[in-house]
């Protein structure tokens, strides 16, 4: 039988620099990114004409016209509604403003400025327009925040009671650790690769708190259940053992977890669905790390917390 147990320095080195790599990219890349819906501002998408259209042009005049504000420019496709087979062509025109929303007339002069530099139809240009006040963003991060800290809350007084013969209230709070392990690990790929933050992630953050605390407690109940049947077993080995009784079911159910999600992604991706993507996409990394942190970071930290109280109980009877 493998001995997880004691190659649990190499997990917690492998999360290490994952950790360490997102921390890197946070100050490189100049902190996280944030989505319009988490920073404020306005989105403008349009119909075009031409395919090929600059966007370099297109930033050009939607400056020219707000008074050289910062915009940002994204070209895409979408299935045509009417014909499944024909796409038609996006721009998407993303103005951040940190103090408000663009204003009605603000709106119409950039709408304006593109229309008549690309020669669109003005019946049928304009997609859509999204405006947010930058308040809303916080108040979306600052609600994700307490529904966090109350699940670990929670989760921490659940498994105190549930799991009591493996001194439940340690066993809460390594589970919770595993999973701001996995929150922390999302939060990295995201600097990393400088992926806007917005509602989704938040959603997601909060949908992987719920699967990776499953896979936890499936882990614990196999320990809670050797420890009646192997009571003279040290608490490494019963620990490795219960893991590796649970293993390939964690494996297999992870497995048809991501297949699911990546293909859902890959949908998103094909259709240019961009709710269903953002939020698909930390999902398929919460749920893989989440599995990861169950077998690899729960499990072993608590091992730890509990050889440590022997230690320290010995080293309290040797002193008398």
């Amino acid at each position: 039988m493998v001995d997880l147990m004691g190659k649990r320095n190499y997990f917690f080195v492998l999360s290490a620099l994952i950790l360490i790599a997102g921390i890197i990219g946070y100050f490189v890349n100049g902190g996280f990114q944030e989505d319009i819906s988490f920073k404020g501002g306005t989105v403008l998408e349009f119909k075009m004409n031409d395919p090929n259209f600059s966007a370099d042009r297109a930033k050009t005049v939607a400056e020219a016209a707000l008074g050289n504000k910062k915009v940002s420019i994204q070209k895409s496709q979408s299935l045509s509604s009417k014909d499944n087979t024909k796409k038609t062509d996006i721009m998407m025109v993303s103005i951040a403003n940190s103090s408000d929303a663009l204003s009605g007339d603000e709106i119409k002069k950039v709408e304006s400025a593109i229309i008549n530099e690309f020669k669109l139809n003005p019946s049928d240009a304009i997609i859509s327009e999204n405006s947010v006040q930058p308040f809303i963003g916080d108040e979306i991060k600052g609600n994700g925040i307490k529904a966090i800290i109350v699940a670990s809350i929670l989760i921490i007084v659940y498994i105190w009671f549930r799991f009591r013969i493996m001194s439940g209230l340690s066993a809460g709070v390594m589970a919770v650790v595993a999973l701001l392990h996995d929150v922390m690990i999302m939060l990295a790929v995201y600097a990393i690769f400088r992926i806007p933050l917005n509602e989704s992630f938040i959603a997601a953050i909060l949908t992987v708190y719920g699967y990776s605390m499953n896979d936890t407690i499936i882990i614990y109940d196999r320990i809670r259940e050797n420890s009646n049947l192997l009571r003279k077993t040290a608490v490494a080995e019963l620990v490795n053992k219960s893991i590796m009784q649970t293993l390939a079911r964690s494996i297999n159910t992870v497995v048809t977890v991501l297949i699911s999600i990546i293909t859902v992604y890959v949908f998103a991706i094909y259709f240019n669905i961009p709710s269903i993507k953002e939020f698909s996409f930390p999902l398929i990394i919460g749920i893989a790390s989440g599995c990861y942190s169950s077998i690899f970071i729960a499990s072993p930290l608590w091992v730890m917390w509990k050889e440590g109280q022997a230690t320290r109980k010995i080293s309290a009877k040797s002193a008398r």
